[in-house]
């Protein structure tokens, strides 16, 4: 095992309400994304949320990719979204693709505040030796 795992936690974004409730514009929008950096979708669901006493619901979209996965939630009565990048690097580095994913994705939000993470997972060492054990 070997990937980057990329998360980004959006609040005070000022996009138009729609990216944040509007699950079908989302999807086709990191569909997109997901495109024109290089990465490959090889599956994709979305899901709205009932609107409650706070506001409308919010929205899930997600990205099954060759490299992992991309899922973006949304809060619109927080005006905040969640961003999750993983892509495994086990065969080919995709970290690239996944940052650029990530500034695609930020950008469409225009968030006033920010936080990321930035998460290396897994030894390609340790995987290469798994493999050779059981070869």
């Amino acid at each position: 095992m070997q990937g980057l795992h990329l998360t980004a936690d959006l609040t005070g974004c000022r996009c138009d309400a729609a990216w944040l409730t509007d699950a079908g514009q989302l999807l086709a929008y990191c569909t997109r994304a997901v495109q024109a950096v290089g990465l490959h979708a090889v599956n994709q669901v979305s899901h709205t949320f009932p609107a409650t006493t706070h506001g409308l619901g919010g929205v899930t979209a997600t990205i099954l990719l060759a490299e992992s996965h991309l899922c973006v939630h949304t809060w619109p009565e927080l005006r905040g979204v969640t961003v999750d990048v993983y892509v495994c690097n086990f065969g080919d580095d995709h970290s690239h693709q996944a940052e650029r994913l990530m500034e695609w994705l930020i950008q469409r939000f225009e968030p006033t505040e920010l936080v990321r993470h930035r998460i290396q997972r897994g030894n390609l060492r340790g995987a290469t030796e798994a493999a050779t054990a059981y070869a």
